[in-house]
């Protein structure tokens, strides 16, 4: 597991951005799928979210290959509810190819690890409720549904169920 700073910020955007097509693009109008990658994942988006001080990503890799990436929040970078006693994953992505090694669960294992030092009491997401291989990942790694909120795919809005790891 390593921290991504500046210096990884094209790898980032295109793993990004090839995990992203990957989940759902078979599942949303191309037009949605652009206005989204545009909005979140421009140079300088990603460039601003690296350099929050609230914000952490860390790769999970194999020699140089990316096998997965988790973007953590604390405090006001927490996008729906910010505060002090939680942290948020805001993305977690696996490549496809990889998936079922143990990637998840080590990115997951980063966070709480993360969360307990910092003195948080939960762990929290957002995820899609129609994406069930997610949402069972992650109730097989203790994360419970407490609510839920619209995200915005471009000009789509989804409801996104919030999951919650109490420490």
């Amino acid at each position: 597991m390593v921290e991504v700073g500046l210096e990884d910020l094209q790898q980032l955007l295109l793993f990004s951005r090839q995990t992203f097509y990957t989940t759902f693009g078979d599942q949303n109008t191309p037009e949605n799928m652009q206005l989204y990658d545009k909005e979140h994942f421009s140079d300088d988006q990603m460039r601003s979210e690296l350099l929050n001080p609230d914000s952490q990503f860390f790769f999970a890799k194999l020699g140089e290959e990316i096998l997965g990436y988790v973007k953590i929040n604390r405090a006001s970078a927490q996008t729906v509810l910010p505060n002090d006693e939680g942290m948020e994953i805001e993305r977690i992505y696996v490549n496809p190819e990889a998936k079922g090694r143990g990637i998840g669960k080590s990115l997951i294992q980063k966070t709480v690890t993360l969360a307990k030092n910092a003195g948080a009491k939960y762990i929290w997401l957002g995820v899609w409720e129609h994406n069930k291989d997610a949402i069972r990942f992650y109730e097989k790694n203790g994360f419970r549904s407490f609510g839920e909120h619209i995200f915005y795919l471009g000009n789509d809005p989804q409801t996104d169920l919030l999951m919650k790891l109490e420490l």
